[in-house]
């Protein structure tokens, strides 16, 4: 064995990031082998033999180095700042809401839509994807942003109904995250 062969021995195989393309606000997956990765860790929508990534999730893998987003217009390669901006004239809590997911996510949950209502996302417990529903459901909340108790308790009753936990994502002023547990909201 020569040198070069040695050393590709010594160094795991790095895995190049999977294409995505980006039309208007939706960032698609077309290979094969992209969908099969990322659906089976709980990514995306698979629609049309592709799969559809909310933005939180290209951000994540992107930030990550997994994927590499282009924009299906102009063929430019997008960095992360790029992607962020453009999904921030979407949805104006983009930043909150992929603070959320990432810290999920780095924390080992899989995180999915939420169902409406301010509710963010649905969480599963570890391990848990694919073997059932979700047990809990995030609302986020930037620390000074006012919500009213009565929305928090609309939203707990609902959650409730769901027989889901109800967890509040509070986020400070640093972008740190603190987790309350809302079992019980009486208005008398």
């Amino acid at each position: 064995m020569d040198k070069s062969e040695v050393e590709a021995e010594k160094s795991p195989e790095i895995e190049m990031p999977i294409a995505a393309s980006l039309k208007e606000d939706v960032v698609t997956v077309s290979s094969v082998e992209g969908i099969e990765e990322f659906s089976s860790k709980g990514y995306g929508v698979e629609e049309n033999g592709k799969l559809n990534l909310s933005f939180y999730e290209a951000l994540f893998l992107l930030g990550k180095g997994a994927l590499e987003v282009k924009d299906k217009k102009t063929g430019k390669k997008l960095v992360f700042q790029e992607l962020l901006k453009r999904f921030q004239l979407v949805d104006k809590d983009a930043w909150v809401r992929y603070l959320i997911y990432r810290d999920l996510r780095s924390r080992g949950y899989v995180a999915r839509e939420g169902f409406g209502l301010g509710m963010d996302f649905r969480v599963y417990e570890r391990g848990d994807y694919g073997k059932g529903t979700a047990k809990h459901i995030i609302f986020g909340i930037q620390e000074g942003q006012s919500v009213s108790v009565e929305k928090l308790a609309r939203t707990q009753r609902y959650v409730q109904n769901l027989k889901k936990n109800l967890i509040l994502a509070v986020i400070n002023r640093r972008g740190e995250i603190v987790y309350y547990s809302l079992s019980e909201l009486n208005l008398k």
